[in-house]
């Protein structure tokens, strides 16, 4: 029996469309879950924050951290970062890939070859 696999972030992001791309061209089968039409489980984001770290998970390269007022961004702690998430998931890096009880952050090939050998 194989492990199950789930990439998580939102469809419209080229890098989860990298992702998925190259999931479907090594012929892995995955489940996509979809931040913004299928939610984020409060509960499943805090264990993600325990085991990676809100720093890892939180982008602040994106526009939706630029979004964030410059008090908010200045004052970040673990319990603002995951309030942060829940309302605005598309602010999580992407994407999410859960292999098993495994879970890797972003993509490339190099990293995905290395997951899946």
């Amino acid at each position: 029996m194989s492990e199950t696999v789930t990439l998580y972030g939102i469809s419209n992001c080229d890098t989860i469309k990298k992702a998925r791309t190259w999931l479907t061209q090594h012929q892995i089968v995955f489940n996509f879950h979809d931040y913004r039409k299928q939610g984020l489980d409060p509960g499943l984001l805090k264990q993600w924050v325990e085991e990676l770290g809100w720093e890892t998970l939180l982008n602040k390269r994106g526009t939706s951290w630029r979004k964030i007022s410059p008090q908010v961004q200045s004052k970040i702690d673990e319990a603002s970062a995951i309030d942060i998430m829940l309302d605005n998931p598309a602010i999580i890096k992407r994407p999410l890939l859960v292999k098993g009880g495994a879970k890797h952050v972003g993509f490339s090939s190099e990293i995905y070859t290395e997951i899946f050998k």
